[in-house]
């Protein structure tokens, strides 16, 4: 029952299940050390045919970057356990890792994962894509026992890669989807909806705790809220849909004036993305307003001037949640200073870890809500 759900949000529950976080440098920030970015964006041209767009194989996250997944924690699959570092993905659904028979050099450079070393291992012959903005990978359907910390999913369905393009640069080995059943392959089960149908949560929620650090402070918790990671109290917003974590935006301001959204728009909640994505004319009017330039593929401002700009406000079910200058412009150095936000062919926005630094997030898939607080 749903009363239930919030229940176990009031107080610290002996069964939250907290697992450690490791913010690492994005492939974005390691092509652009490496003077690479550039000719990487201009390479990765991957974009949906007519065909494949009603392929069911297909599982499609075209605005959605791998070059900006930063926040990475440690899973195992198999008997015996084998490690694997992974994005925990509000953003997507399945869960994939490479193959040890991946052919792509991307998986040269990764942990890979043979089968045949598993007892517990059940193979298909079943394919299947994923589809990024920056990159596809594909391979087959597997089944194997997936540990999350002390959480155990048996005979959990997930992809192994037999090709990877756009992942040479990943700072991760694969990607942990946490959204709905809806945008996963069809015919599996994503593993926390898993984790909750086998009764090993206790509540149907997860949550994160996003450090400000370089590296490390950075958590995710399943089953229940640890309230020591924020302050005040939550504000809840329903999704706008149960297919995915999306919330409407009432609107973008700066300086007291509307900037976008007049009429409302969509969000979408994203661990999986580093930045903050917006509908490309509304951002170049932001990096109008911020007096950014562009500098390649990015765009850069003059690093005195961060403490003259404004906070970009966004107004969710009628709270307004601030952005401050020194959240979305990364001081790549003394003398380089960028902008986080990032233009994208698309009416929605993508609320990526700029902003889910700031505030604390739970995911209450038991009543299809998120909660936002101010993070300690």
């Amino acid at each position: 029952m749903k009363w239930l759900v919030l229940l176990g949000l009031v107080a610290l529950s002996e069964c939250i299940v907290i697992m450690p976080l490791t913010k690492t440098k994005t492939m974005r920030e390691i092509l652009r050390e490496r003077n690479l970015l550039n000719n990487f964006l201009e390479e990765q041209a991957y974009r949906l045919s007519d065909d494949s767009a009603s392929d069911p194989k297909l599982s499609t996250h075209p605005l959605r970057n791998a070059l900006d997944m930063a926040y990475v924690g440690n899973i195992t699959i198999g008997t015996p356990p084998k490690e694997f570092r992974v994005v925990f993905d509000t953003g997507s659904s399945d869960l994939w890792v490479p193959s040890i028979k991946c052919i792509s050099p991307a998986c040269h450079t990764h942990i890979t994962f043979d089968h045949h070393k598993s007892s517990t291992s059940r193979l298909t012959n079943r394919p299947f894509r994923i589809l990024y903005g920056s990159g596809l990978m594909t391979g087959v359907l597997v089944y194997d026992t997936v540990r999350i910390g002390n959480l155990v999913s048996t005979d959990q369905p997930f992809g192994l890669s037999l090709q990877q393009f756009g992942f040479d640069n990943a700072p991760f080995d694969g990607i942990l989807g946490l959204s709905y059943p809806s945008l996963a392959i069809p015919g599996t089960i994503p593993i926390f909806d898993k984790l909750k149908q086998e009764g090993s949560i206790s509540e149907p929620v997860f949550a994160f705790y996003l450090s400000t650090h370089k590296e490390n402070g950075s958590v995710l918790m399943f089953g229940g809220v640890d309230h020591s990671y924020y302050k005040g109290k939550l504000n809840w917003i329903p999704v706008s849909q149960t297919k995915s974590w999306l919330i409407t935006v009432d609107r973008v301001s700066m300086n007291g004036t509307v900037i976008g959204c007049e009429h409302g728009c969509e969000a979408l909640v994203d661990t999986g993305t580093s930045l903050i994505n917006g509908p490309a004319k509304l951002v170049t009017n932001i990096q109008r307003l911020i007096h950014a330039t562009p500098y390649g593929s990015e765009y850069v401002v003059s690093c005195p001037v961060i403490s003259t700009l404004p906070p970009v406000i966004f107004t969710i079910n009628g709270i307004d949640y601030s952005v401050p200058a020194e959240a979305y412009i990364h001081k790549v150095s003394n003398n380089l200073c960028l902008s986080s936000f990032y233009g994208v062919d698309t009416s929605k926005w993508i609320l990526g870890d700029v902003f889910l630094r700031l505030y604390f997030s739970v995911y209450d898939r038991g009543n299809d809500r998120i909660g936002l607080a101010p993070a300690v």
